[in-house]
């Protein structure tokens, strides 16, 4: 959109998303400092810890070269279809108001909830979450600890908001719940006061969803309300220390093996498949899915991410 063509409204809503990321990067940023004086403090700063923190921030190099191959051989951009969907198929145009503005960033947040829910419940599409989980730590740098396909899912999930919502107004929503889950990957802030807690994701909640503790696994997925998981049956309060990672670690902090371990291990596993029903489960059943070669080889969970729930 043109910035002639922006009405005063519109511009008013921009703005305030300006200096709202703006005032949460130095929040961010203060709180990565006070994570690292800590540590030093507390003579905690180890090499693993500098090392894994580096090789999360790399990441983001890797992610945007990919990028920028990807509009190098001409895929379509989601949010061009996005535009789309709202000028020719929208059920209604909610248009640009104060109540369209909150009432998108309470879609995206539901929409958030359900994506994340997905990230971690189907194969394909934790190959590539995984690796925001593969840290032993949780700090602001593994905040942007983001997968190869990480934005692509994320674009694809949220379009059906355009048929009520202008693109950019679903893109502001998308990006401003990204932005408030980053102060949340912390353990420098220990509890927020208790009606906080109850309402919105906290360091505490988002500690326990990076837990690979058995009672930790697929809880807390909620972005900026915890509120959906106490709806839907998945939250966990935080009761025991965290550790943190994926049940099958990398044991190592190249940011290239870090980048592509999980489409890897798919690939790994498509390898085993017998049939195109098992092909097919492979991309669409939870990870700890195994197929009949792989249970015949007693793998057991060898090299998957984390343990499939039998109850």
């Amino acid at each position: 959109m043109e910035a002639e063509q922006l009405t005063a409204f519109q511009t008013q809503v921009y703005q305030i998303y300006e200096a709202y990321g703006f005032y949460f990067l130095v929040l961010i940023l203060a709180i990565g400092a006070w994570e690292i004086a800590s540590r030093i403090y507390r003579r905690k700063l180890s090499w693993h810890y500098m090392l894994d923190s580096i090789s999360s921030i790399a990441t983001l190099p890797l992610i945007g070269v990919m990028a920028y191959l990807a509009a190098l051989i001409g895929i379509g951009s989601i949010y061009s279809v996005g535009n789309v969907i709202y000028e020719q198929y929208a059920i209604y145009q909610a248009g640009w108001s104060i109540g369209s503005v909150l009432l998108v960033l309470l879609a995206t947040d539901f929409w958030d909830y359900w994506e994340h829910r997905g990230f971690h419940r189907i194969n394909v599409m934790w190959a590539t979450h995984t690796v925001h989980h593969s840290s032993d730590f949780i700090n602001i740098p593994m905040a942007y600890r983001f997968g190869p396909l990480d934005s692509f899912f994320t674009g694809l999930i949220h379009l059906p908001l355009t048929l009520f919502f202008d693109p950019a107004l679903v893109l502001i929503g998308i990006v401003a719940n990204q932005i408030y889950q980053a102060w949340i990957h912390t353990d420098a802030i220990k509890k927020m006061p208790s009606w906080f807690e109850f309402l919105f994701n906290t360091p505490s909640h988002h500690r326990v969803h990076h837990g690979r503790n058995e009672q930790y696994i697929d809880k807390n997925y909620g972005g900026c309300l915890i509120v959906w998981d106490r709806i839907f049956g998945t939250f966990e309060p935080e009761d025991e220390p965290v550790e943190y990672g994926i049940t099958k670690p990398l044991k190592t902090q190249d940011p290239v093996t870090v980048l592509f371990h999980g489409l890897w291990r798919l690939g790994v596993k498509l390898t085993t498949a017998r049939s195109a029903g098992e092909f097919l489960y492979c991309f669409i059943m939870p990870p700890g899915w195994q197929t009949g070669l792989e249970r015949e080889r007693h793998a057991g969970l060898e090299g998957l991410p984390y343990q499939e729930r039998t109850s």
